[in-house]
């Protein structure tokens, strides 16, 4: 698996070891092939013994089909005979470090399941809610020590997807959160510690980007396959290595204000320049031209960025020339 790391024996005392997992559907199990390969102990459970022992078998499946396919090695998929499914709550969870929530998006489910977890789990266990959106305070509610929980929020497919984020709650200890930070980082993950709002980062900007997508298609201007192609094709070429901010420095953040400003003037308020914009290109911070924009740059860094901009970007665009585009019949795809 792409940057995995192999526990160490000296690394045990200060990550979680024993993690159980509650809900094994496609993140329950994606999230357990990561923690496996890792040399973590993985137990899965379901909503009955049978779905959790199911859940297992699809792992062992799934696992192997990696292997064939070439992308994890065929001892690595023997790992996940290790994995063991618990015929319910109590059993999975009895001796978990960490316990991980990974059942369907509501509230009142969550809500049972976690006050079970709590009720079964040991006093000094992580709680941790794979919830994608819902607030991670009203779900701390469910728990009687809501310093020992936090969301942890994995991305589809989770075996693959680098991207972790952990989300903390108003009386998340900032302790707990460095564990699961430091055990995320063993499996080989990207983990970015963020504030509970309403879809935390990655979903807020995500749903920003569909809205927009959608907005396009319902005016005329454009196909479905038009813009998933403007998109992987542009902006979206350049976000494997950079985010926003850093792309905006190097664009220049004065030529944002005024795109910004013509997108505020077509399109209304949904497009407001953001203050902090305005007060960047008023201190002269424009970004990488001028030496500071979102980031500071010291003298030559910037023009090394751009060189490693442009090496990055060549790098990927003869990779995506080799890679045959995925085909298949779309029909229609939007009203």
């Amino acid at each position: 698996m792409p940057g995995r790391q192999t526990i160490h024996e000296h690394d045990l005392e200060a990550l979680p070891r024993r993690i159980a997992i509650v809900g094994a559907g496609r993140m329950g199990v994606g999230i357990a092939e990561s923690l496996v390969l890792a040399g973590f102990e993985v137990v899965v459970t379901d909503g009955t013994p049978q779905l959790g022992r199911a859940a297992r078998e699809r792992l062992v499946a799934r696992m192997h089909a990696h292997a064939e396919a070439g992308l994890i090695d065929r001892e690595a998929a023997r790992l996940a005979t290790t994995v063991r499914a618990a015929d319910g709550i109590p059993s999975a969870v009895e001796n978990a470090d960490l316990v991980i929530e990974a059942v369907t998006e509501d509230m009142d489910v969550k809500e049972g399941v976690l006050r079970a977890c709590e009720a079964a789990a040991p006093a000094a266990a992580i709680m941790a809610s794979n919830t994608s959106s819902l607030n991670i305070d009203a779900l701390a509610r469910f728990v009687e020590r809501p310093a020992r929980f936090l969301g942890m929020h994995w991305f589809n497919p989770p075996e693959w997807t680098p991207g972790v984020e952990v989300v903390l709650g108003e009386h998340t200890d900032p302790a707990v959160a460095d564990r699961v930070v430091g055990l995320l980082r063993a499996v080989g993950k990207r983990p970015s510690v963020v504030s509970g709002g309403v879809g935390f980062i990655a979903n807020r900007l995500q749903m920003a980007l569909f809205c927009e997508a959608a907005r396009c298609v319902e005016e005329g201007l454009a196909t479905p396959q038009a813009i998933d192609e403007v998109v992987r094709s542009s902006f979206g070429f350049r976000l494997p290595f950079f985010g926003p901010f850093q792309i905006a420095d190097m664009a220049g953040l004065d030529i944002y204000e005024a795109v910004v400003e013509q997108h505020e003037q077509g399109l209304g308020e949904r497009f407001r320049v953001p203050e902090a914009l305005r007060e960047l290109v008023r201190q002269g911070r424009c970004g990488t031209s001028a030496g500071a924009g979102f980031y500071d740059y010291e003298p030559d860094a910037a023009g090394r960025l751009l060189v490693e901009r442009d090496r990055r970007y060549a790098a990927l665009s003869e990779l995506l020339a080799r890679v045959p585009p995925l085909e298949f019949d779309g029909g229609q795809t939007f009203p």
